[in-house]
């Protein structure tokens, strides 16, 4: 099964989203916690990193559609 160039594109925006969305939660995990607690400000920052996540891949999305 052949993949072409834009879905190759489109699978790779996607992961590298993927990435950053670990990349951040794993930052704030090791920034905000204390043991196996997460701090109040971590709490608020692992709910904006999902919202950006969302964004992200919204915005990802309409992109990748728009270029076709």
């Amino acid at each position: 099964m052949e993949i072409d160039a834009e879905m190759r594109r489109m699978i790779a925006v996607s992961v590298g989203a993927v990435v950053v969305f670990i990349a951040l939660l794993v930052a704030i995990g090791l920034q905000y916690t204390d043991g196996h607690n997460l701090s109040n400000i971590g709490a608020y920052y692992l709910v904006a990193a999902i919202g950006l996540f969302v964004v992200l891949m919204a915005a990802a999305g309409v992109l990748l559609d728009r270029r076709e």
